[in-house]
């Protein structure tokens, strides 16, 4: 009996330590060996009583490491990283209880407390079986031997291959990510364009930055959306050709995924990998000149057209821009569309109203954050005549239509439906407002910021779409960085990483062509 209660604590300390950091099959996870499991049996017969407070602390802190592994993992396709995502949790906790409900919301939570207690409530039973036994000495000389032998395989790296100690490689990433801090905050201080001469004097126009939320290279590769994608950037593009406008297209490699847009934008616009939190206030912090900076410095004026922005946002006066219009300034007097404040339509039609109706030179450098293709998706608005749009109140029948984000989030499958049409419905829209302006063109710079979560994506890569449209005098110039004709890249294009921008556009754009 005695020996069965061994194993059976040993076991369930096991379940604890291959609970999978990534999703993946249950009997894969339960055939996997644990190293750590040995040395742990070992410090819990040494130690006694204490040994138990520390290893009962150390594996409730090593399970909720891996339960947020897995939610990052699957909402942003990377694992939680403690130095750089705390943040985010309330953010998650805000944009989860809108896709789902706030009853379900309190549901889950009340489960997730429920399994916790239970867990701990186990984890205490086992860690007491090993604890409160008294060893003999030989028993003690095997336990010694089986942890020598477990941590000897474990550092060698093949005993277990992709299973060695989870708690020391998340050490390692910490201690990466310090590294990394330390690099970007000097590289940040080490611009050689900061006082460049010349750079961005050959545009003679408006220029929009605009960044389509969630629009990935799935919209390409993945069947599902592209067939619904590709055929509308076709005919957009033959509609924009027919009005006189170039275009150029490729894929930039963005550094998140399904969440974040704002690390992309720190990264377009600063030519940093800026790819988590931590480093995005470093980078803010250390003062240096992005994109923004430097069109301000070239006698643009400058703003940024947020309509996700419902708060304060003091970080914006650190960003080069001279005006910023929140979601309150935008005029929008219509429903939102429940987490979306506003159609693209309308985010649009306010940049011209607000930023670029009759100002005349000096010419506009804005960013202009499209959310219409933000999670949850639904429901989705139509594209309307741009002189019917008023103050907004026409799209209200269109956000109180279909089923609300709790009933289509039970089901992957209409997930996936409604981000594709919630993105065709943002391309149409940026084309629609691209080809209304064919006669006096900006250059639009149109990109997407990440890809969606990689179930939804089913695409678990971090490539973006970029297109230039405006005259051909500018767009043929992003020939030199590799960017194609027309409105849909090469199959199998190569991604150049988001970081690259900045200097491309601040170099291309100067009195010359930059050098190969």
């Amino acid at each position: 009996m005695t020996a069965l209660r061994l194993l059976a604590a040993a076991f369930v300390i096991h379940l604890l330590l291959v609970l999978p950091p990534a999703p993946m099959p249950a009997t894969q996870a339960l055939i996997r060996l644990s190293p750590e499991l040995p040395l742990i049996l070992l410090g819990l017969a040494l130690l006694g009583r204490w040994g138990r407070l520390l290893v009962m602390a150390a594996l409730l802190l090593l399970a909720v490491q891996k339960i947020a592994d897995l939610a990052m993992i699957s909402a942003l396709g990377r694992p939680f990283n403690l130095l750089t995502d705390v943040t985010l949790i309330g953010s998650g906790i805000e944009l989860l209880a809108e896709a789902t409900g706030g009853w379900r919301l309190l549901a889950m939570t009340a489960g997730v407390a429920a399994a916790a207690l239970a867990t701990g409530a186990a984890l205490w039973w086992a860690t007491g079986v090993w604890a409160r036994r008294r060893w003999r000495p030989s028993h003690r000389l095997a336990l010694c031997l089986g942890a020598v032998l477990a941590l000897g395989g474990a550092w060698l790296g093949q005993v277990w291959p992709g299973n060695g100690p989870y708690a020391l490689a998340r050490a390692e990433v910490l201690g990466r990510t310090a590294q990394d801090l330390r690099r970007i905050r000097q590289l940040a201080a080490e611009d050689p364009l900061a006082h460049a001469p010349g750079l961005l004097s050959a545009i003679d126009r408006d220029v929009l930055v605009v960044f389509v939320e969630s629009y990935g290279r799935a919209s390409f590769d993945v069947p599902f959306h592209a067939g619904r994608h590709l055929p509308t950037l076709r005919r957009a593009e033959s509609r924009l050709a027919g009005a006189g406008l170039a275009m150029r297209s490729g894929f930039l490699a963005a550094p998140t995924q399904g969440g974040q847009s704002w690390l992309s934008h720190a990264t377009f616009a600063n030519g940093l990998w800026i790819a988590d939190q931590a480093s995005h206030a470093a980078v803010l912090a250390s003062g240096r000149h992005g994109l923004f900076h430097h069109a301000r410095r070239a006698g643009f004026r400058t703003a940024a057209v947020m309509p996700a922005i419902t708060r304060p946002w003091p970080e914006a006066a650190t960003m080069g821009f001279d005006r910023v219009l929140a979601a309150s300034d935008l005029g929008y007097r219509g429903l939102p569309f429940n987490w979306v404040t506003m159609p693209d339509q309308f985010t649009l039609a306010a940049t011209d109203r607000l930023l670029r109706d009759g100002a005349g030179p000096p010419h506009l450098f804005a960013q202009v954050a499209l959310i219409s293709s933000h999670a949850p998706w639904v429901p989705v608005p139509d594209l309307l005549p741009w002189d019917r749009l008023g103050d907004g109140r026409v799209f209200d029948p269109m956000a109180v239509a279909g089923d609300p984000p709790e009933v289509v989030w039970r089901d992957r499958d209409r997930v996936r439906a409604a981000y594709r049409d919630a993105v065709d419905y943002s391309l149409s829209t940026v084309m629609d407002y691209a080809l209304l302006h064919a006669g006096d063109p900006p250059l639009m710079i149109v990109l997407g910021d990440h890809q969606p979560a990689p179930w939804v994506a089913q695409d678990g890569g971090p490539d973006v779409a970029i297109h230039l449209i405006g005259p051909p005098h500018l767009v043929d110039r992003a020939a030199e960085w590799g960017f194609q004709p027309g409105l849909v890249p090469a199959e199998g294009s190569t991604a150049m990483p988001m970081d690259r921008m900045r200097d491309l556009i601040l170099r291309g754009f100067g009195g010359k062509l930059p050098q190969a």
